[in-house]
């Protein structure tokens, strides 16, 4: 196993959609990029991932700028290229064309000195769904409290 650091996890994703299948994919950034995510200042609330032209880009993440940048600092919404062998970027095309299928990131780490992006083949969810998940997590939430205070 390499050695992960979680930087980023989308929980709206968890939330709004079922994750079906997931993929690794680097992305082409900037310098300034790459050190603005790895201070935590990405945002994924709007963004999506898109395959236009037979590449992955992620549409929409919000990069903030890096406070130490220069002039050359990065364009903050600037669509960004997500990195994927051509049998992935094949599936990927191919599970997005039916019906209510959709990509999103599901959360960014750093492994090996490199910036991944986990991304989602997503279903959306329906309101019942929502409820039901939000219903299950409360639960647990009980139980474990119970248990908790049963055995103090």
């Amino acid at each position: 196993m390499s050695d992960e650091k979680e930087i980023l996890s989308n929980r709206l994703a968890f939330h709004e959609y079922h994750i079906l299948d997931k993929y690794e994919a680097g992305a082409a950034l900037v310098g300034t990029e790459v050190k603005s995510i790895m201070a935590g200042r990405i945002q994924l609330k709007e963004s999506f991932v898109q395959i236009k032209d037979n590449e992955v880009w992620l549409i929409g993440a919000h990069i903030s700028h890096y406070s130490h940048g220069n002039i050359n600092n990065h364009d903050v919404l600037r669509p960004r290229k997500l990195l994927l062998n051509r049998r992935e970027i094949d599936k990927l095309q191919k599970e997005t064309t039916q019906k209510g299928m959709t990509l999103v990131v599901t959360r960014i780490y750093w492994k090996n000195g490199r910036i991944k992006f986990e991304i989602g083949v997503a279903k959306g969810k329906k309101l019942y769904d929502k409820r039901e998940t939000e219903m299950r997590k409360t639960v647990e939430k009980e139980t474990k409290a119970e248990l908790k205070q049963r055995f103090r």
